[in-house]
């Protein structure tokens, strides 16, 4: 066997340039079917981040639909999702522009069917169903119209003509603070949603409502009757949905894992929910977006369910009346969007080496049948380049135990000096309320080989572990997120997996914040990137959006009540204690981490004498989407930990300025 070269962990040659990471990419997600069309969108960083729909026809052609410059995509709760839906060959969609509802016909150009809001994007609209007539859109609209500041937000359900005839109809509502995921029952007599209140989010305790539907009220269609059916404010309840036959279901995870529920009763005066195959694993996700979908249920009767079980996502069939969920033997690791196709599904899918696709599968006995119909891209890498994941699991701090993807440097023309660790970059998810994902991410493998191990930390709060599991960050934010954090990169380092000495650590939003909490409140990093992180748990309570404005009462504490917790857990607070390189990324028309988070944070460290860099971007909102930007953010995230650690890329990249002193 012939003996690779030797070179410096962090400087060896790759492939995987920022430019392949970003080339023809497209995050897809979003799946619809309607008839024997399937469509999905696509998000494309090459095309300035837009959000394209595509419809597959039953004769296999891809149709664009969007003419160039439109972007489907909405505002709603500021990371939006579904921004769209269809029906017999007609998508309606939030136009990303102005946040206007517009409807493109077969054959024709789009055209708005709400009216101009009072100021530029005032009014936004999400999560929309059509009616079993056709004639009207039930959806989610977000008013912000009414006062500055998120107490004057105002979250509520509307009827909206399909073809644009007349203004919306408000539903009197329910008076909650947020609501979502309206749907109607197939006879088009009821309608089911779901709602929550201050301060709680959708994954701490949701309530599902039934309301009678009247869809020939004179004035428009009005809910009679309306009534909570399930949930409470312990209790987080998921995409809901009718089947063909009337039933009602949701996702509840009141047994500690969010599995698949009917309500029972549900003309009675005591509804309650049934467990569906219960198991020990999470069908649902936290909903930080709309139109998240991960049960369908066949014409047959059985279900489909995708389901997570130590941070990897399998699919799986319930058959009716039996109380357990059989695997499908297929190689995905993350699924998402999954719907019903008569006797199949459709989802995205992707695995440890395939990057996202659009699936339809068939369960039948054996081998389920997989037709392909948006292949992932291309890459035109030798498998030999891809490092798989390792599930690791770990001791923490309080006797807990927390769980990490553990990526090693792969690359099959180089090595490492002889009896040389490899650095390690800790990365960490955003949320906090989320999760690391088990699929191809060239921006992961970018890392791996040119020899810089990965840990993709979920850390305790995180989810796809149980609801305990995801509430042990209740109060903690800035403690065990950071604990577990450092326990994952000593515990790879004292495995021999990784140089003690050259840890570093990442993240993006509240990846963030723990990134600079860990630089501030621990000496185990050598150096750290944030990505539009929180600098200020107070400024954020105060400036961020409706959505998450309460969002800290749980994780940290109520403001003001709780000053000194979030003074004492502030990055900003403790600068002087940071004393390990840090570079900063920051999108400049950010509404959820605004740019002052960040500025605050590098002016504060260059004060403190500690090498600092500052890489804003104009014109890009929470997290980013143009490529340009993209491939500069990880060029000069790579630049900069070769300054700290003394490595030289191979790859050619223009310097960062290094604020000094």
């Amino acid at each position: 066997m012939t003996a690779v070269p030797e070179l410096a962990h962090g400087s060896w040659p790759s492939p995987i340039t920022t430019e392949l990471v970003t080339r023809a990419a497209a995050g897809i997600a979003e799946t619809r079917v309607d008839g024997d069309d399937v469509w999905w969108a696509e998000s494309r960083p090459d095309e300035g981040g837009r959000t394209q729909l595509v419809r597959r026809d039953a004769a296999g052609t891809t149709h664009e639909v969007l003419p160039e410059g439109w972007s489907a995509r909405t505002r709603v709760h500021e990371y939006g999702g579904g921004a769209w839906w269809v029906r017999s060959g007609t998508v309606w969609f939030a136009s990303w522009a102005d946040q206007r509802l517009h409807v493109v016909e077969p054959g024709a150009a789009p055209r708005p069917i709400t009216p101009e809001p009072p100021a530029p994007a005032a009014w936004r609209y999400a999560d929309g169903v059509v009616t079993p007539d056709g004639r009207w859109i039930v959806c989610v609209r977000e008013r912000h119209d009414l006062g500055e500041g998120p107490a004057e937000v105002v979250n509520e359900l509307v009827a909206v003509p399909a073809d644009g005839s007349a203004p919306p109809v408000a539903f009197t509502g329910d008076g909650h603070d947020f609501v979502a995921a309206p749907r109607i029952s197939p006879d088009g007599q009821r309608l089911c949603w779901l709602t929550w209140d201050h301060p709680r989010m959708p994954w701490d305790g949701t309530e599902l409502w039934v309301a009678d539907l009247d869809l020939d009220h004179g004035d428009g269609p009005r809910l009679a009757s309306a009534r909570p059916v399930a949930g409470g404010p312990d209790e987080s309840l998921v995409q809901p949905d009718w089947t063909a036959d009337g039933e009602l279901l949701v996702v509840s995870d009141r047994s500690d894992w969010w599995n698949l529920h009917r309500v029972v009763g549900l003309d009675g005066d005591a509804p309650d929910l049934e467990a569906i195959a219960p198991t020990d694993a999470e069908i649902g996700t936290p909903p930080w977006v709309f139109a998240m979908s991960r049960w369908a249920r066949l014409d047959d009767g059985r279900f489909v369910v995708a389901v997570s079980h130590q941070g990897l996502d399998h699919l799986a069939v319930i058959e009716p009346g039996v109380d357990h969920i059989d695997e499908l033997a297929t190689p995905y690791t993350s699924i998402s969007s999954v719907r019903a196709a008569g006797d199949a599904v459709v989802a995205v899918v992707a695995s440890a080496t395939s990057e996202p696709a659009v699936v339809r599968i068939r369960p039948v006995d054996g081998d389920p049948d997989v037709e392909v119909l948006r292949s992932p891209r291309d890459l035109g890498l030798d498998p030999a380049w891809i490092s798989h994941p390792h599930p690791v699991t770990f001791p923490t701090s309080g006797g807990r135990h927390a769980h990490a993807l553990f990526y090693p440097p792969t690359n099959p023309d180089v090595g490492g000096p002889e009896g040389a660790k490899p650095p390690l970059l800790v990365m960490i998810h955003g949320g906090p309320t989320a999760a690391a994902r088990s699929q191809l991410n060239l921006a992961v493998q970018y890392w791996t080989s040119r020899g810089i191990a990965v840990a993709d930390v979920n850390y305790g709060g995180s989810t796809g572990f149980g609801r305990r599991y995801r509430r042990q960050l209740d109060g903690q934010w800035g403690v065990v997120d950071v604990d577990d954090c450092e326990a994952a990169a000593r515990h790879l380092a004292a495995a021999g997996l990784a140089d003690p000495d050259r840890l570093l650590i990442r993240g993006g939003s509240a990846g963030g914040f723990t990134t600079l909490a860990a630089l501030a409140f621990r000496d185990t990093f050598a150096a750290g990137a944030s990505h539009y992180g929180v600098a200020d748990l107070a400024a954020l309570a105060q400036e961020t959006h409706k959505f998450e404005s309460r969002y800290l009462d749980g994780l940290v504490g109520p403001w003001p009540a709780a000053r000194d917790v979030y003074r004492a857990r502030s990055p900003i607070h403790h600068v002087e204690q940071i004393d390990r390189p840090l570079i900063v990324f920051q999108g400049l028309d950010d509404e959820i981490v605004p740019p002052n988070q960040s500025e605050m944070i590098v002016e504060a460290v260059r004060a403190n004498g500690v090498p600092v860099a500052y890489v804003p971007f104009e014109g890009e909102q929470h997290g980013f989407r143009q490529a340009p930007n993209i491939r500069r953010a990880l060029e000069a995230e790579l630049w900069f930990y070769g300054r700290v650690l003394g490595f030289t890329p191979a790859d050619e990249i223009e310097p960062v300025e290094v604020l000094e002193p």
